[in-house]
């Protein structure tokens, strides 16, 4: 794991795509037991809401915010705190409005929005042409909902890598949904709403990754990876950033998810 710093009761979020929230459920139970974070975001969840294992988290002192769908997509949030609102999906009139792909809570003082965007699955799939589309509606919704003067987390598994030192072999890679010009584009654009990359602001160096694809055989240990897992926040919020950190340890775990944990602490 990363080197942390160990401030006085950081508020401490984080983000986790899962791969099956009930395969990878001892796992989560032990990264909470282990990091208490105030808040984490769970992506591909992969369960309907009447089968979402609920009672483990409360029982782990977790108020748990969800939607799902069967064999795919799904988001969840947990936060220590009750939150004081909950909503979920785009909310912009347009169909699908995607509730299992974002979940919004405001708790700690903190507008949280953790999503996970569409995957793409080639560039001239019509899927890739929807994910391009979600991306600039996305941008509406914090425009809607949001100022850069409050203090907002985004949080999910974003499906791109911004840039060449967030994947490990970008020059081969120009036509991979995950790191297409249009992609990274459409990413460059809702973070340019008023974002920061808070890993990027403590970690500017290459070659730190969140996914490992199950295909490649070495690629946790030759460190082939990816970064498409991220925690953007606003400025106000960016600015009380104390740390940021990548866990690998879950990823070496019997039965890993392909992603693992992206964690950040804050000052408020």
């Amino acid at each position: 794991m990363d080197s942390r710093n160990t401030e006085r009761n950081p508020l401490i979020a984080a983000t986790f795509n899962a791969n099956s929230i009930r395969t990878r459920l001892d796992t989560i139970l032990a990264w909470l037991a282990q990091h208490q974070p105030d808040v984490l975001g769970i992506q591909e969840t992969k369960v309907q809401d009447k089968d979402f294992p609920l009672d483990p988290f409360r029982a782990a002192g977790y108020h748990v915010s969800f939607r799902g769908e069967k064999a795919h997509g799904g988001v969840a949030l947990l936060t220590r705190s009750e939150p004081s609102a909950v909503a979920y999906g785009l909310d912009d009139g347009e169909e699908p409005a995607d509730p299992a792909r974002l979940v919004y809570a405001f708790v700690n003082g903190l507008h949280v929005v953790n999503c996970y965007v569409p995957q793409g699955r080639e560039i001239t799939d019509p899927q890739y042409a929807y994910k391009l589309r979600w991306l600039v509606r996305l941008r509406a919704y914090f425009a809607r909902h949001f100022t850069t003067r409050d203090k907002v987390l985004w949080m999910g598994d974003f499906n791109v890598a911004p840039g060449s030192a967030d994947i490990y072999n970008s020059e081969h890679q120009a036509n991979h949904v995950a790191y297409h010009v249009d992609a990274r584009r459409a990413l460059n654009t809702v973070r340019d709403w008023g974002f920061i990359d808070v890993y990027r602001k403590h970690h500017p160096e290459p070659g730190r990754y969140t996914y490992f694809d199950y295909r490649l055989s070495d690629a946790l240990e030759a460190n082939r990876g990816w970064r498409v897992d991220h925690l953007f926040a606003t400025p106000p919020l960016a600015s009380r950033s104390t740390d940021a950190w990548i866990d690998l340890e879950p990823r070496r775990a019997e039965q890993p998810s392909d992603h693992t944990f992206l964690a950040a602490s804050f000052k408020l």
